[in-house]
């Protein structure tokens, strides 16, 4: 459960942005969207690889710059 403390005479919003970025740090929305729909474990190994290759490339480039 997340606790944001309010302090006395601060205002609504700041308390409530305080509470979304905690919320967002958290990583709910992002794992709910993620279980939303089965990945094949072939798949998910297929997109980790592909990442690491293309930041691979990204810094290789940044070497020969």
């Amino acid at each position: 459960m997340i606790i944001v403390p309010v302090k006395e005479g601060e205002n609504i919003d700041r308390a409530l942005k305080r509470f979304k970025r905690k919320f967002e740090k958290t990583g709910v929305v992002k794992e709910m969207r993620r279980r939303q729909a089965f990945e094949k474990p072939s798949i998910t190994k297929r997109h980790q690889k592909l990442h690491a290759i293309y930041i691979q490339q990204l810094h290789s480039q940044q070497d020969n710059s």
